[in-house]
């Protein structure tokens, strides 16, 4: 059987807030989860859910206050745990006056290549994440988007097994963020684990093998796609063109809702456990025209909705997510 490569047993984390008297306030709440070889996980939640200080416990930026987590069977404490791990944190800072080729030249030496073998390595990532053309532009000079491939490209520098990445859509146009989903199912293609932070619930469906959804420092639901959201059919969109009174009259009597979009043309919302079919043979009947006949499925983000509506909460003395 195979080893998984992340190991979290009720790990958890308190924060001291307050001056005079500080209390502790609980970023993350005995989380336990594993992470498999070669798939692609995403951890999901709000701001203040726990994302970030999962991952920094992880990566040994901050240490827990109880609990257990192991990275490729070595406990996080180790710096041997991360020899393998490349990272991108949510907000990127690097040497302004630095090129791009240059930093990731550098990081590529801290992480034990050769200059050469560095220069090579960063020239590549480069032309991976869009930003061949910009080698030998300052840092300085970069937009926000162009900021955060490059710190797409050094988490990749030393080619590592497992690549954690805070929110990193994060300041990507949408070309941009096509780009770098391209990229992390290639990641995947190639054997490595991928484990990422996110807000935005589109990225995690399309690219996710396995999510866990955070929410006020606690794990509310752990699983694969296919054990989260249920693909059902929970309703039928039809759109109609050419309706009559009579016809509206017939849709009504169904129990559909209808919504007018203009003369004759109606958006008809049915139930899921009726059948469209009655319903469309009545329209072709009376000379109408169907436009589009579309199936309403539950979606990663009703789901998301589900466990985290009413367990938001404030960061205190922060404005982002924890």
């Amino acid at each position: 059987m195979t080893e998984p490569v992340i190991v979290v047993d009720r790990l958890t984390k308190d924060y001291p807030v307050g001056f005079w008297r500080p209390r502790p306030y609980r970023a993350l709440d005995a989380l336990s989860l594993e992470v498999a070889p070669g798939e692609v996980f995403g951890c999901l939640g709000p701001n203040g859910a726990g994302k970030s200080t999962t991952l920094k416990l992880l990566l040994g930026l901050v240490t827990p206050t109880s609990g257990t987590a192991h990275i490729f069977g070595r406990p996080v404490s180790s710096v041997a745990s991360r020899e393998r791990v490349g990272f991108l944190p949510e907000n990127p800072v690097f040497y302004d006056y630095l090129t791009g080729e240059e930093l990731l030249t550098y990081f590529g030496q801290l992480c034990g290549l050769r200059a050469s073998e560095a220069r090579r390595r960063g020239t590549a990532l480069l032309d991976r994440v869009g930003l061949g053309a910009e080698r030998r532009l300052a840092i300085r000079r970069y937009s926000k988007g162009m900021v955060q491939r490059l710190g797409v490209a050094q988490a990749l520098v030393q080619d590592p097994d497992l690549v954690i990445l805070d929110e990193p859509m994060s300041g990507l146009d949408p070309i941009g963020r096509r780009d770098v989903r391209a990229l992390i199912l290639s990641l995947r293609d190639e054997g490595k684990t991928v484990l990422f932070s996110s807000h935005i619930l589109s990225d995690a469906e399309t690219l996710c093998s396995r999510v866990a959804i955070l929410a006020a420092g606690r794990l509310q639901a752990l699983g694969s796609m296919t054990d989260l959201v249920q693909f059902s059919v929970r309703a039928w969109e039809l759109l109609l063109d050419g309706v009559d009174a009579t016809l509206e009259h017939r849709l009504r009597e169904t129990g559909a809702t209808m919504t007018t979009l203009s003369p004759g043309r109606v958006q008809v919302h049915l139930p899921g456990t009726q059948p469209p079919e009655p319903l469309l043979q009545w329209a072709n009947g009376a000379g109408a025209r169907v436009l589009a006949l579309q199936p309403v499925r539950e979606t990663l983000e009703d789901v998301f909705l589900k466990h985290v509506e009413g367990k938001r909460r404030d960061v205190p003395g922060t404005t982002g997510g924890a």
